[in-house]
């Protein structure tokens, strides 16, 4: 009679073990550094949501700066937005101040938190524009201040309309993005006056545009270290057909899923 009633209970939960297993498979939650307006209109969390259209989110600055630890803990990625100039004390040029535009030190003081705790929680990360540039200067790199007074070029890489601002960009064979992109070459949509200077040593550069500019970084040695793509373009701005674009938002979800199995 026991074995039998055994039998019963186990015919009846073990549907819902393996529902519960079948949706561990997706992200708990993707944390995005920082959004300014409606996350909801952000081309951000829309890029994301154009591969996962269920995807769970936190914007972080939305949060008080005492919940970002525990929210995170239940975050499966990191995405580093792009948007205002890194403060180029960080990297130990105080008086290049003069040559940005607007600074947020608050910002700089949560991105750099969330980049630890990404670390310490072996986190996927994904890296746009300014993404790219704190990834850089956290792992003790440098940045150009400002591209056109100290790095001239013929490649516009911010424009007025910058919604109709492109440039080509050559990817590193073998490199990460190239294994992702599946492209040796692609054109972009940029908005920048900084960029990658002196490159972080625990970097490699996997992309540059024709003037030599760093446009993509990733680890040099990926062994037991979390999944970190960074870019220097705008793929939320770009079509989703382009190899640049989407495919990086699949392999940064499909990171995340993988973690939040462990």
């Amino acid at each position: 009679m026991r074995i039998s009633t055994l039998r019963i209970m186990i015919f009846f939960l073990m549907p819902l073990f393996l529902l519960s297993c079948t949706q561990k498979e997706k992200p708990s939650a993707i944390a995005v550094s920082y959004i300014s307006g409606n996350p909801a209109e952000s081309n951000y969390i829309k890029w994301l949501k154009s591969v996962d259209a269920d995807l769970k989110y936190y914007v972080m600055n939305k949060l008080p700066m005492d919940s970002v630890e525990i929210v995170f803990d239940a975050c499966s990625g990191l995405l580093l937005t792009g948007g205002e100039d890194v403060y180029p004390g960080k990297y130990g040029q105080d008086a290049d101040t003069v040559k940005c535009g607007e600074i947020n030190f608050l910002r700089d003081s949560l991105e750099f938190l969330l980049i630890d705790l990404a670390m310490d929680h072996e986190t996927p990360v994904m890296g746009v524009c300014r993404g790219q540039q704190i990834l850089n200067v956290a792992f003790g790199g440098s940045l150009i201040v400002d591209i056109p007074s100290e790095f001239h070029s013929q490649v516009y890489h911010r424009c007025y309309d910058w919604q109709n601002c492109f440039h080509d960009v050559n990817v590193i064979k073998g490199s990460l993005l190239s294994e992702i992109s599946g492209v040796g070459k692609g054109n972009v949509t940029t908005n920048h006056h900084q960029a990658v200077k002196r490159l972080a040593e625990p970097f490699r550069v996997m992309a540059t545009s024709n003037d030599g500019l760093v446009e993509s970084i990733g680890w040099k040695d990926t062994n037991n270290k979390p999944y970190l793509m960074a870019v220097q373009w705008h793929p939320e701005r770009m079509d989703s057909t382009n190899m640049l674009s989407r495919p990086l938002a699949e392999k940064f979800l499909s990171e995340a899923r993988n973690f939040s199995k462990k």
